[in-house]
Parts: structure tokens; sequence; C-alpha cells
């Protein structure tokens, strides 16, 4: 392993690929092969917990409701541990480090959920995934912005390319995985555990090629840099008072403990908040009071700082609430759209259907694997001759995706119908995102870019509109029933909207939060933001949960147009709110 001590200069564009540095390539795969394992497992986790315990690929049997709470809950944590991993790297061992013990505790999560000898390993792998993506999510960005510190004007692009990255291994982790857990053939163990070949892929040729960052998130020095950007109307510091410190805690340890007892308490049927008081279950009680501690001090150090600072917190906050009913909409995608696609969609084709598919599969699955293909060589001319381990390693793994691709197109060529895995309309939004994310960037660019509230009520409203054609296409299956078989056209249309709503929000949010508030804030704004969409998550699997008991009692129709209209009117009460928020915005656009 080559390193570099802390005096050595970081010299990192002297050695470019496609006009960056050659590290911020290894961080894209790096990131790809994490985003591969994750969205793998997702896509596969409630199929698989919710397929019969008997049949040619067995799973669980368990109720729609068990599933998505154990998804939800899984979601959740995993953007709430972020905020903790990103702290003990930042003090204590290092972005480095935390990304390589990050990505071990990912692997054996992985290889955990492969083992079928026993539930216990279903549920020690989800653990180690969460603290695993703790370690890791936070601290991959972080080197990049520390990579680009003497070169801002190239940031934009590097996170640009880091984001395709994102969205390859999501789009390869969802194909693939997917195909494989679903086969008859292979089945759930298989798909889990390929994911986990891919991280431990990634965790290997990040530790064997990491020398490539110079001293770039080795353990941290005790530095502390003053925030020249600040202004006197914001540089009131607020440090936490003991107070404040332990509503925290409290609010910490009941948000905890009731995102984990509530899939607990509905499969086992254990709870530990097994009481009433006033009629009001234990749970809803407990919940309700970590909500009102938290708006408590929430207003209370708002309330301490400088107007002009209190405002723009108000706007993040107002975003982040907006954020938070995006999420909770937006992952239906692994929980019951994926159902939906599973149970209620045509899939089984022949004839010219088969033929198109099948020749629509292969151009989106091969041309892009040849793109990134011919980055990784870009990366080998570059980086081979210092590098030649972690290169071989990250070889190895497109040569095992390269068969997989092929095994599994000849295999869709040779059937007389095919039947499209239920896991591949996910992988809609990865390439939804990768051709659209381009124009909508440009918009933003141009002359008529909107203010934010104008960019969140668009998508919003866009995500509205994509559960309406949902709840449209769903409009034929009659109350209650367990399968149907609609177009897959309809599916489709939706994460199309999706993709359009996510690309208006989600990375629109991220910007302005690092706008509004000074540098020695942002993390503290950050961890908000994430909590914001990891309720969000938790929020998607709860409401995910009640697909059956509103279909039996209503329609699945009706089930949708709760998505459709919610995200709807928020849209337009946001922009609404225009005038108000450019007011506590205070200029900035």
């Amino acid at each position: 392993m080559n390193t570099q001590s802390l005096d050595t200069p970081n010299n990192f564009f002297e050695n470019k690929v496609i006009g960056h540095p050659a590290g911020l390539f290894v961080l894209f795969f790096t990131e790809m092969w994490e985003r591969f394992s994750y969205y793998g497992m997702r896509a596969l986790l409630v199929l698989f917990l919710t397929s019969s315990l008997i049949g040619e690929n067995a799973g669980w049997g368990w109720p729609r409701e068990y599933a998505l709470a154990i998804y939800g809950s899984y979601t959740g944590l995993a953007y709430l541990t972020p905020i903790l991993g990103g702290y003990i790297a930042d003090r204590i061992i290092g972005y480095r480090w935390a990304v390589i013990v990050g990505a071990l505790l990912m692997t054996l999560g992985h290889l955990s959920m492969a083992i079928e000898i026993d539930h216990s390993f279903m549920y020690l792998g989800l653990c180690l995934l969460v603290l695993g993506n703790g370690f890791f999510k936070p601290n991959m960005t972080s080197i990049i912005a520390q990579m680009y510190k003497q070169h801002p004007e190239k940031k934009d692009g590097a996170y640009t390319i880091f984001y395709m990255g994102v969205n390859a291994g999501a789009f390869l982790g969802m194909l693939l995985c997917g195909y494989i857990g679903e086969n008859k053939d292979w089945g759930w163990a298989y798909g889990f555990g390929l994911a986990g070949i891919f991280m431990f892929i990634g965790m290997l040729q990040f530790y064997f090629t990491q020398g490539i960052f110079g001293n770039i998130g080795l353990k941290p020095l005790k530095t502390e840099e003053k925030d020249l950007t600040e202004t006197p109307d914001e540089a009131t510091r607020n440090p936490f008072s003991k107070f404040d410190l332990i509503v925290i805690g409290l609010i910490a340890v009941i948000g905890l403990s009731w995102i984990i007892n509530d899939p607990v308490s509905k499969i086992t049927s254990m709870s530990i908040f097994n009481f009433q008081v006033a009629g009001i279950a234990g749970s809803n009680l407990m919940i309700v009071i970590a909500l009102v501690l938290f708006l408590f001090i929430l207003v209370k150090r708002i309330s301490q700082y400088t107007p002009v600072l209190r405002d723009k917190m108000i706007a993040v906050i107002i975003l982040a609430f907006i954020t938070i009913f995006f999420w909770a909409s937006f992952e239906q995608a692994g929980g019951s759209m994926t159902i939906f696609a599973k149970d209620y969609t045509q899939r089984v084709l022949t004839g010219d259907s088969k033929v198109i598919f099948n020749v629509v599969n292969t151009l989106i699955t091969v041309i892009p694997l040849m793109i990134i293909s011919y980055v990784l060589l870009k990366l080998f001319a570059k980086t081979f001759g210092k590098y030649s381990l972690g290169n071989i390693i990250l070889a190895s793994g497109f040569v095992i995706i390269w068969v997989i691709v092929i095994y599994m197109l000849k295999n869709q060529y040779s059937e007389v119908k095919s039947e499209v895995p239920a896991t591949w309309f996910g992988i809609l939004n990865s390439l939804f995102i990768i051709s659209c994310a381009p124009i909508v960037s440009k918009l933003w660019e141009s002359k008529y870019n909107p203010s934010a509230t104008f960019k969140n009520g668009f998508g919003m409203i866009l995500l509205g509109i994509g559960f309406a054609v949902l709840a449209y296409g769903a409009s034929t299956i009659p109350q209650g029933a367990a399968v149907a078989s609609v177009s897959m056209i309809w599916l489709v249309l939706a994460y199309f909207f999706h993709t359009m709503g996510e690309l208006f929000i989600s990375p629109v949010g991220l910007s302005y939060v690092s706008k509004l508030v000074p540098g020695r804030m942002i993390a503290i704004m950050f961890g908000i933001w994430y909590l914001a969409i990891a309720i969000g998550n938790k929020i998607a699997g709860t409401m995910g949960g009640m697909i059956d008991e509103i279909t039996s009692k209503y329609s699945m129709t009706t089930f949708f147009l709760i998505f459709t209209f919610i995200p709807v009117g928020l849209g337009l009460i946001i922009m609404l709110l225009t005038p108000v928020l450019k007011r506590l915005m205070h200029g900035v656009k």
C-alpha cells in the first residue's frame, strides 16, 4: 500500500483523467460498488420478505406491513448513522479509515444476509449495513471536498462525475442483484451475496489505492479555520448548553428506540412501549413526546441567533419539512411500488413485445457499461504502474459484471417468453437521472433558473403526477385484489416523473443548506437535513405498509391518490410562500 505523510504535497491535478484528478475516479468506482451493494440489496429486501414460504424461490412469507416496517426502519437508520460516522471520522479516525471500516462492516452485513440458516443472520446483516453506511456515506464526499479545496471552480464538475458513479452503481446493482435474486435457478441468497462481493471489491480497491489521496483523510489534525465568509450579522456564537445536550440526548434515545421497536413489535408482538396513557398507545405517545421536544429545542436554539441568521435557518427548516414528505412518497419505490410491480403488473412478454424489451434492455445495459469500462481503461493508463494491485482488483469486478450481463442477456434472448424481474423497474430511476440530469443542470445555469421555492414546488408536483399516473393505471384493479396485471407503461411513466421531481428537489436542497448557513454550522444543518430524510424514509415504510388495509377498504387507486394529493398540495403551498422565503433568505439565490 502506498501512502504519503502529512507533509507530502497534494499535487492531484498533475495526474489527470478526463480533466480531473485520477483520485476522483478511485472514489467514483468505490462509491459505485457501494451503491451497487446498497441498491442491489434494497431491491430484493421487500420481495424476499413477502415471497411465499413455498415454491421455487421461497422467501419468508411475511405480511406486507411487516416487511415495509423493517424496510422503513432500515432506510431511516441508514440516513441517521452518517451523522455519527461523520463525527467520528472528523475527530478520531480520519476519512479514509472511516471509509474502509464502513466498507468492511457492509461486506460482513451482506454476507450475513446471504446465510439462510437462521433469521437472526438477516437481522445481524441489516444492523451491520446500517453501521457500515454510517461510516462510509459522509466521508467519501468529504475527501472530494478536500481534494478540490484549492480548485473550487472545478468542484461542480467533480460532484457531477461522482453523482454519475452513484447512479451507475445503483443501476447495475438493481439490475444484476435483482436478476440473480429473483431467478429461481439462483435465489435470494445469491442476490444478497452478489451485493457483498462487490462491496468487498470496492473496499479492497480503495484500500490498495488510497495513497493517491496524499495526506487527505488521514487522522485529522487539531486545527480550526476561521470562516472568512461569515458576516457580522451571522457571527454570534450559540454554544450548546448542558440542558440542550440532555434534551437532544433524550430525543435521540426515544427516536432510536421507536424506530427499532416499530418493526420488532409487529414481527414479535414484543414492545418496549407496551402501555397506554389516556387511551393513547405507548409507541404513539413516545414519538409525540420526542417530536414536541425536538420542536422545543429547535425553537429555543433558533431564537438565540441574530435576526439574519435566524431567518436563514428558518428557511432551511421549511425546506427540510418539504423534504420529509418528498422522501416519504419517493421511497415507495423500494416498498409499495416494488409490490405493485411484482403482484399487479403484467411482466410476462411474448412475441414483438419480448423482442422490443430485449433490445431496449440490451442497449440501456451495454452502452453505459461500455462507457464506464472506457473510464476504467483511462484510469489504468494513469495509475496502473503505481497502484497495480488496486487496479487488478477493480478490473476483476468488471470482469464479473460483464460475465453476469452476458449471462443475463443470453438467457433473455433464448427464452420463448420473458418475465421482466420486478426489480427491473427500479433501474429506471438511475437511467432517467443519467439521461436528464445534464438537461436540468443546464436549466439551473440559464436565465430561466427558478427560485428555491419554485424548484421545490415543481419537484413535489412532478412527484404527485407520477403517483397520479399509477392511480389511473390501477383503476381497473378490483377492490381488495391480491394480484392483477396492469400495463408496465404506468410504472415506467411514474418513475420518469418521480426522477424529474428528485432532480428538482434533492441536489437543490443540500446546495441551499450550504449557501444559507455559515461554514461552522453546515455540519449541524446537514445533520438536521439527514434527520428529515430519515423521518421521510420511516414514514414511507409506515405508509407503504398500509397498502393492504387501504386497498381492501377502498382501492389501489385510493392508495396512490394519497401520494398524489399530499405532494401536489405541499408543492402549491411552498410556491405560494415564495415572497416569505425570499425575505427569510436575505438575497441568497
